[in-house]
């Protein structure tokens, strides 16, 4: 297996993890004005759940590793239960977060949140081996079809695609259907929304539930292919990656966000790798996340609709054309 190839499949399968990733939050921000700081949390407790069923008992043949929900599930069965790990947690987070409080306190809680989750998971060894996190997880179907390592990859970057279109149909559905332009109205003018019935808090649980299910999902993906997960990997700055791809492709456009997840997290970030070293051993990576902040200022400045602005969709008059959107540009 050349290097290249093994480079080139990795991307494909981080584009698509990020493409959820973008998706969800765009759901839940774009869609519903629910500012989600604690999104890797999410995201997380998918990876941990997918990778501690598919390791087996924490007191088998892994004794260095200690972890809850030890089992030896086969495959798509993981994937599942993390995305309802990541549906269960946002319900529970939920409740206590998106009552009917400013939209800037609830992002203060929710970046909070994020930052005791971490802590928690750090400092409890029995709850996913603390800061050492679990590794060793075993690669789905390879064993199963008798695939080599290079074929392994590739199968698995398609496997994530398929997800990824599969995903994109949901959220495109949602974003258009009747609850979604409920969703637009309750983050355009809320006291309006509220007048007209709708209810708010059920509303923000809804649509926090179903993008916490996309993040666990993601993060199931991402842990079945790299094998290992720790804290270290889901600090809260990863989740200001996945909000600067979104206002650089368009808030609110999900065809936007793959031009945004392709420029930002994939060819920005991967850009560095190819430089020369300059300065002190980690300046460049210490220099990305500053020019991730300047990025993401400058679109709000100049271009805060982004690259592919929202289009806005237009019930037409008719019995037959009532629930069926006509997007134009905003």
């Amino acid at each position: 297996m050349s290097a290249w190839s093994f480079y080139i499949a990795t991307l494909v399968v981080y584009f698509g993890v990020d493409l959820l990733s973008g998706w969800s939050l765009n759901l839940q921000y774009g869609y519903a004005g629910v500012i989600n700081f604690a999104y890797i949390v999410f995201q997380a407790a998918g990876a941990y759940v997918a990778a501690t069923v598919t390791l087996g008992p924490s007191g088998g043949s892994t004794t260095f590793q200690q972890y809850v929900f030890g089992a030896n599930l086969p495959f798509p069965i993981p994937l599942i239960l993390a995305a309802v790990a990541g549906a269960a947690l946002s319900a529970v987070v939920g409740l206590f977060s998106l009552r009917r409080i400013r939209r800037d306190y609830q992002a203060a809680i929710l970046l909070i949140v994020s930052l005791i989750a971490i802590q928690v998971v750090e400092s409890d060894v029995a709850l996913f081996n603390g800061s050492n996190g679990v590794t060793g997880v075993p690669r789905p179907l390879f064993s199963a079809f008798g695939l080599s390592i290079s074929s392994w990859e590739w199968v698995y970057a398609a496997w994530v695609l398929i997800i990824c279109g599969a995903v994109y149909a949901l959220v495109q559905w949602l974003g258009n259907s009747s609850w979604g332009r409920a969703l637009r109205a309750m983050r355009d003018q809320e006291d309006a929304a509220a007048a007209m019935g709708f209810n708010i808090t059920a509303l923000r649980l809804q649509v926090f539930i179903i993008g916490g299910a996309i993040a666990g999902l993601s993060g199931g993906l991402l842990v079945e292919y790299i094998g290992a997960w720790s804290p270290g990997a889901w600090g809260y700055a990863e989740t200001f990656v996945i909000f600067t791809a979104i206002f650089v492709g368009g808030v609110g456009n999900n065809r936007g966000v793959v031009i945004g997840v392709l420029l930002v997290p994939i060819i920005f970030l991967e850009i560095p790798r190819f430089l020369p070293q300059i300065g002190y051993p980690g300046l460049i990576f210490s220099l990305q996340w500053i020019a991730i902040g300047i990025m993401w200022m400058l679109c709000l400045l100049l271009r805060p609709r982004g690259i592919m602005p929202e289009r806005r969709p237009i019930a037409l008059r008719g019995h037959d054309r009532m629930t069926t959107p006509v997007s134009t540009q905003k």
